[in-house]
């Protein structure tokens, strides 16, 4: 019996590619919202992040999430980011 592949993704604050179901996606939807989607579903373009507030500053720090989403990301939708991401872990 064939095991199916597991689905690998690179983490943009630490740079380490690991399994899709163990990173966080976040998401800029069409109209130009930026959020995080924890289904991994939602529409728009993603990019991701490990569940850790250190990776996600060092992608922000880089900017790397903001190049990733092709959009230039506001003060309230970072501080959405970190609230929602620390209330998940």
């Amino acid at each position: 019996m064939q095991r199916r592949k597991q689905p690998m993704r690179l983490c943009l604050g630490c740079n380490q590619q690991r399994p899709k179901r163990e990173l966080m996606r976040v998401v800029r939807s069409p109209e130009g919202e930026v959020a995080l989607d924890p289904t991994g579903k939602a529409n728009g373009r993603g990019a991701y992040i490990c569940p850790d507030p250190a990776c996600l500053e060092k992608a922000l720090k880089n900017q790397r999430l903001g190049r990733a989403l092709e959009a230039n990301l506001p003060d309230e939708a970072i501080a959405a980011l970190s609230a929602r991401l620390a209330a998940l872990t």
